[in-house]
C-alpha cells in the first residue's frame, strides 16, 4: 500500500477535486504550515469551535450525544481548557478516490506542545469537511489557530479498488460540512 507522493497529491486535487481549496505549495511564515507536502497535505483548522464542557454534569455517551455538552465559539483563536478538548473541522472539503484510503496525523508544532489531533480514517469514496478532535493534554489553556496547519493527511493506496465503499454505504457522515458530533 503506497503513499502517494505530492505530484500524485496535485493532480488529483486539481483534476478530480480531491481538495478544495488547494494550497499548492507549503504555506509558513509566521503560521503554522498548511498546503502540500512531499507525501501529504497539511489542512487548515476553520473558525467554527465546539468546546467541550461539563457545566450541566453530562455523561459522555456516544449513542445519545448531548449537544449541550459543548460551548461553540468562533473566531481566528480557540482556548481549549486544560485537560479538556473542542471539536472543529477542516477549512477544506475532501473527496477521496475509490482506491484510497486516507489516514491523519497531528502537526509536530501542536504534539510538542501537548496538543493531540484525532481523526478516524478517511474511507475511499467519503467526501466532506474534516471533524477534528483537538486534545489538551496539558494543565494549562492551550491555543489553537484558526487558518493555519492542525493536521497531515496521508493518501494510501490500495492494491485495488474496494468491493463496497463509504458512499456506497451511504455513510452517515457522507458530505458533512462544519463540525459534525457523534451519530448512531
Amino acid at each position: 500500500m503506497p503513499v502517494m507522493p505530492d505530484h500524485w497529491i496535485r493532480d488529483q486535487a486539481v483534476s478530480k477535486g480531491m481538495i478544495e481549496p488547494f494550497i499548492e505549495a507549503q504555506k509558513r511564515d509566521g503560521v503554522i504550515s498548511y498546503g502540500l507536502s512531499s507525501f501529504g497535505y497539511d489542512a487548515r483548522v476553520a473558525e467554527d469551535f465546539k468546546i467541550f464542557t461539563n457545566v450541566d454534569s453530562a455523561i459522555v455517551d456516544p449513542k445519545n450525544f448531548s449537544p449541550s455538552s459543548f460551548v461553540d465559539r468562533a473566531g481566528p483563536v480557540c482556548v481549549i481548557p486544560p485537560n479538556s478538548f473542542a471539536l472543529a473541522h477542516t477549512v477544506e472539503y475532501f473527496r477521496i478516490p475509490r482506491d484510497i484510503l486516507v489516514i491523519c496525523l497531528g502537526k509536530s508544532t501542536y504534539a510538542r506542545c501537548g496538543i493531540i489531533v484525532n481523526v478516524t480514517p478517511l474511507e475511499p469514496e467519503w467526501e466532506g469537511q474534516v471533524t477534528i478532535e483537538i486534545s489538551n493534554t496539558t494543565p494549562l489553556p492551550a491555543k489553537i489557530y484558526a487558518n493555519e496547519g492542525i493536521c497531515q493527511f496521508l493518501f494510501l493506496q490500495g492494491a485495488a479498488s474496494c468491493e463496497t465503499s463509504y458512499a456506497d454505504k451511504s455513510g452517515k457522515y457522507m458530505r458533512q460540512r462544519g463540525v459534525s458530533l457523534p451519530k448512531l
